[in-house]
């Protein structure tokens, strides 16, 4: 049975890292002394090492080593025989060539499929989805798709951000974007709100978090979705 939490962000506003999880994270992954660290996604720019150290930090205020894949020789086996799994944020696109680079897309569905728990946090929770279409991530390499994990039936913009009223920026809005993404594409998009997090057990989706999180459907005007409710699409 899948066992997933899909959150928006590592980190909110005038938190530490995970901070604002922690306590969820603690029942997670509870029983598990280690969990395998995804770094590939790179925020900024840093190195696998300085990623999976900032990783650790985390989890070491809950008791939990972190080690990262990249420190692995056979990454497929560390994927196959980890007793939890987490995927980092950072750049989408960087994320998923090396997932495709290192062969393990197939070895992280088969193991979170078969109930290995598994958190990813921004551009680790893009990647939960069908596609990275509605990451909001620039482009700087090139993956070989951008077909993911599909652990759910619908894409995520993590990051979600509501237009600011009397704003000045003349850009486009999330919401924006993801119609545009609607006019050619039929494919659910849920914006996530920073400090919320989608909790997967088997087929049940709920939302989590302080915030409610809105849903685009093609052709539809955008719902809100409470939280603490069902997510069925």
């Amino acid at each position: 049975m899948k066992n997933i939490i899909i959150a928006s962000t590592s980190t909110v506003h005038g938190q530490s890292y995970l901070e604002y999880i922690l306590p969820t994270l603690k029942e997670f992954y509870k029983g598990i002394e280690e969990i395998v660290f995804v770094p590939y996604a790179r925020p900024g720019g840093i190195t696998h090492d300085e990623y999976t150290e900032i990783a650790s930090k985390g989890f070491a205020t809950i008791g939990i080593k972190v080690k990262g894949l990249h420190t692995f020789e056979n990454p497929i086996d560390a994927i196959e025989n980890a007793k939890g799994i987490f995927t980092g944020g950072g750049n989408t696109f960087v994320l998923v060539n090396a997932l495709y680079e290192n062969n393990i897309i197939e070895a992280l569905q088969n193991a979170v499929n078969g109930g290995t728990p598994y958190l990813g946090t921004s551009a680790g929770s893009n990647i939960c989805g069908q596609t990275i279409n509605n990451t909001n991530d620039m482009p700087i390499v090139y993956p070989p798709s951008f077909k993911t994990l599909g652990f759910i039936n619908f894409n995520v913009n993590p990051h979600y951000l509501d237009p600011i009223p009397d704003s000045t920026h003349m850009g486009e809005t999330r919401e924006t974007r993801i119609k545009e993404f609607h006019t050619y594409n039929s494919l659910p998009v849920l914006g996530l709100r920073e400090g919320s997090w989608l909790e997967v057990k088997g087929e049940e989706i709920i939302l989590r978090g302080e915030h409610s999180a809105r849903l685009f459907l093609q052709g539809e005007e955008p719902k809100e979705l409470n939280t603490n409710t069902l997510v069925s699409l």
